[in-house]
């Protein structure tokens, strides 16, 4: 027989497990969460662009488990690449914010003209993360954290205390469809289409 459990805080003031870091997702689950293939998120994680704080693969047979934030730190990517920023002007402004938690990346607005990245601290103050600079446009971290969170709503994520399972192959990375994620990505993509 089980004891009663205390029910606890009010749904209000109970911390949420997913942004709290107390489940983790695995590679496919983050590709979908975020709109991205998998090759894109495997190279990511090998070359240390964002590499998963959950738990990294340690040889063949094991999986990747990415938290909500590294989910958030993706999507971020995918925005500026989708911005046309390039990856080795993404790696430094991903630098740049990596001491933040995750609390400071929902309060804070990137903002960039493809090529240079700042971070916009206040609608005073605009912090150039690659020192360069002209005209600009913003992604609001905050709205990512909303999307992912909608996205992963029906998704699987696995406790983070658990043993490492052996990686289910994926399925996007065989079908090399890249899945569109956002309005930006839709247009380009209806633009390629003709």
């Amino acid at each position: 027989m089980h004891e009663p459990r205390d029910p606890g805080p009010t749904t209000e003031q109970q911390p949420d497990p997913v942004v709290d870091g107390e489940v983790g997702y695995r590679g496919v689950t983050a590709c979908h969460a975020v709109g991205i293939s998998y090759r894109q998120l495997d190279y990511w994680a090998r070359t240390g662009l964002v590499v998963p704080s959950v738990r990294d693969a340690s040889g063949s047979g094991t999986s990747r488990l990415y938290s909500f934030r590294d989910l958030v730190v993706l999507k971020v990517v995918k925005r500026l690449l989708d911005a046309g920023v390039s990856l080795q002007n993404i790696r430094k402004a991903i630098e740049a914010l990596r001491s933040r938690g995750v609390e400071d990346l929902a309060g804070i607005t990137l903002i960039s003209d493809g090529t240079t990245v700042y971070e916009c601290r206040s609608p005073e103050e605009v912090v150039d993360l690659l020192q360069g600079g002209q005209g600009v446009f913003g992604i609001a971290i905050g709205g990512a954290f909303k999307e992912i969170q909608g996205s992963l709503s029906h998704l699987p994520a696995e406790p983070v205390g658990g043993q490492p399972e052996p990686a289910a192959p994926p399925a996007e990375a065989e079908s090399g469809s890249e899945p569109v994620g956002d309005e930006l990505a839709a247009r380009r993509a209806r633009r390629r289409a003709g």
